[in-house]
C-alpha cells in the first residue's frame, strides 16, 4: 500500500524521479506502475483545478525517453488517464522540449503535457516531468500533484483509447523551419548544405537530430553514432557532463574531420558541442558561444548562470560582449526563473543558463531545450562560414582558470541536515572575515570566499544532505591551498565528512 510519505520520496524538485527497475544491488524498486497510474491521475486533477474545467474532457499529452521502463510505465498512465475521460496524445518517444511545444502546436493544442524521464540517471531510474502553457511545474506544484497522487486511487481504462501523434516529426519540422528562415532560405534550399555535423545520441531520444534535421537541411552527418534508441545505454550516458561521452564524440569529429560535433542528454534538454581541432564547447565555453550569439542581437543585457562559473567567464562576457554576468543559483528552474523575473521587471535578459549544459533561451519560450541550442550553434556556424570564419572565433578570447575541483562532503548522521548545513555556512563566513578574506556580494546561495589567485564557494545541496565546495585557482596548487585554508575554518564540524 502506497503512502502520502512514499509518494513524496519520489520529488526531485521539480521533477519526480525513482528506481523503476530490478537488479540494481541496494537500489529497491519504488517508482511503480501503480505509482505512475496515481500520478497521471494526480496530475490530471491539479490540471483541472489550474484550468478551472473538469478532468473529463481534458487534452493531455504524454511521451516518453529510451528506457526500458517506458512501455510499461507509458500503460500506466495512458490507462489512469483515459479512465478518468482525458484525451490523452501518445507522442511516443518524444524529447522533453518537444512535449512542453505538444501545449503550442496547433495540431496538439494539449492542455499539459508529462515525459517519462530521469534525464541522464542510469537505465534503472525512471521519472516525469510535466508541463502547462506557464511551462514546467515549480517544487511547490509537484509537492501538490504527490499529495493528490496519494489520495487518487489506480484507475484502469483503453490505452489504445490515446491518439499516436508524431511529435518529434513535427518539432523537427519546426526547427528546421527556424534554421532555413534564420540564413534567408527556404528549407528545400538545404541551407546546411556543405557541413559537415557529427551527432552523439548517446542511445538516447536525441538521434532524430542527423536524419530529420540536418540530413533534410543538407548536411552530411557521416560518422554520428549510437543514434538508435536503447535504454541501457550501452555505449555511454548520455550526457554532456560525463568524460566518456565527450570523449567518444571528440574522437568522431577528429577522425571524420567535422565541422562540428553535437551531443544531447536522453531526453534533449541538454547538449554540448566539439569544435574541429576537438575543442569542447562545454560549462564555461558553451555559456560564453551562446553569448556570443546572442549579443548583437540583445546589446548590453544580462545572462543569468548558475553560481559555480569562472571569473574568467564573468570578463569574457562584460568586457568583451558588453553584457552583464548575473552568477545565480544552481538548479535549471532556479536559473530560468530568475530570467522570467528579471524581463518581467524591465532588465532585458535573453539567455538562463547552468554549466550543466541546460539552456533556456526567451525567444525560445524560457524552454531548456539542448536541440533549440544546437540550432543556434548551427545558424552561427553557417553564417560564419559563409564570411570564412569559424565558430571557435566567437569564443577566443574566453579565458580559462588554471584549475577547477568539487568536492562533496556529505552531511553524516543528523536528522536535520539543512540546519547543519546553514550552521557551517555561517561559521565560514565568520572564519574567512576574522582571518581577513573577502566575500562576494551578493551571493545567492552559499558562501563565496576570495583568495589572491582565486575563489571557494561552500554551498548545500539542491536535493541531497550534503554540502558541494567548488574551488576555482588561477595558479597550478591553488585548489589545495585553497582546500587547506577551508578545512581549517570549517574545523570542529565533525558531522561533515571532509576525508
Amino acid at each position: 500500500m502506497l503512502t502520502t510519505q512514499d509518494f513524496l520520496k519520489l520529488q526531485n524538485g521539480s521533477d519526480v524521479r525513482g528506481i523503476a527497475v530490478e537488479g540494481v544491488p541496494d537500489e529497491p524498486v519504488n517508482l511503480y506502475p501503480e505509482a505512475v497510474n496515481r500520478i497521471a491521475g494526480g496530475f490530471a486533477e491539479f490540471l483541472a483545478e489550474r484550468l478551472g474545467r473538469p478532468v473529463e474532457g481534458l487534452r493531455i499529452a504524454i511521451g516518453h525517453d529510451a528506457r526500458i521502463s517506458a512501455p510499461e510505465l507509458m500503460r500506466a498512465a495512458c490507462s489512469s488517464l483515459t479512465a478518468r475521460g482525458v484525451e490523452v496524445i501518445d507522442c511516443a518517444l518524444a524529447s522533453t522540449p518537444a512535449m512542453f511545444m505538444s501545449i503550442l502546436f496547433e495540431e496538439t493544442k494539449a492542455d499539459g503535457s508529462i515525459m517519462m524521464t530521469a534525464s541522464h540517471l542510469p537505465f534503472n531510474r525512471n521519472g516525469m516531468k510535466f508541463f502547462t502553457a506557464e511551462g514546467g511545474l515549480e517544487k511547490a506544484d509537484i509537492k501538490n500533484l504527490l499529495e493528490r497522487a496519494a489520495a487518487c486511487r489506480e484507475m484502469a481504462g483503453d490505452p489504445a483509447k490515446a491518439r499516436r501523434y508524431d511529435l518529434i516529426g513535427r518539432y523537427s519540422d519546426h526547427l528546421c523551419h527556424v534554421i532555413a528562415e534564420k540564413l534567408g532560405m527556404s528549407v528545400e534550399d538545404r541551407p546546411l548544405a556543405g557541413m559537415h555535423v557529427v551527432v552523439d545520441a548517446g542511445n538516447g531520444d536525441g538521434g532524430f537530430f542527423a536524419d530529420k534535421i540536418l540530413q533534410r537541411l543538407g548536411a552530411d552527418t557521416e560518422g554520428s553514432q549510437f543514434l538508435e534508441p536503447d535504454g541501457m545505454f550501452p555505449n555511454h550516458m548520455p550526457n554532456p557532463e560525463n568524460k566518456e561521452a565527450m570523449e567518444s564524440l571528440k574522437k568522431a569529429v577528429l577522425a571524420k574531420k567535422a565541422d562540428l560535433g553535437l551531443i544531447f542528454d536522453t531526453d534533449v534538454d541538454r547538449m554540448g558541442a566539439v569544435l574541429p581541432d576537438g575543442e569542447e564547447v562545454s560549462r564555461n565555453a558553451l555559456i560564453a558561444m551562446m553569448a556570443a550569439i546572442l549579443a548583437p542581437d540583445y546589446p548590453g543585457s544580462t545572462i543569468v548562470t548558475d553560481s559555480v562559473t569562472s571569473d574568467e567567464l564573468t570578463e569574457f562576457l562584460e568586457k568583451k560582449l558588453g553584457l552583464v554576468h548575473h552568477r545565480y543559483m544552481r538548479g535549471y528552474k532556479n536559473v530560468i526563473n530568475e530570467c522570467i523575473r528579471l524581463n518581467k521587471s524591465g532588465t532585458v535578459s535573453p539567455m538562463a543558463i547552468e554549466t550543466s549544459g541546460h539552456g533556456a533561451l526567451s525567444e525560445n519560450y524560457y524552454l531548456d531545450d539542448g536541440a533549440y541550442l544546437a540550432v543556434k550553434l548551427l545558424i552561427a556556424a553557417a553564417r560564419a562560414r559563409r564570411e570564412g570564419r569559424d565558430l571557435a572565433s566567437l569564443i577566443a578570447d574566453l579565458r580559462y582558470p588554471r584549475e577547477s575541483v568539487e568536492h562533496r562532503m556529505k552531511i553524516l548522521g543528523q536528522d536535520d541536515a539543512k540546519s547543519y548545513g546553514e550552521k557551517v555556512l555561517a561559521a565560514f563566513r565568520e572564519q574567512a572575515v576574522k582571518r581577513g578574506f573577502s566575500l562576494a556580494e551578493p551571493s545567492y546561495e552559499g558562501v563565496r570566499v576570495i583568495f589572491p589567485d582565486g575563489w571557494a564557494l561552500l554551498r548545500m545541496s539542491l536535493h541531497d544532505p550534503n554540502m558541494p565546495l567548488n574551488l576555482e585557482s588561477r595558479s597550478d596548487g591553488g585548489c589545495r591551498e585553497m582546500a587547506r585554508a577551508v578545512r581549517e575554518m570549517l574545523a570542529g564540524f565533525d558531522a561533515l565528512d571532509m576525508s
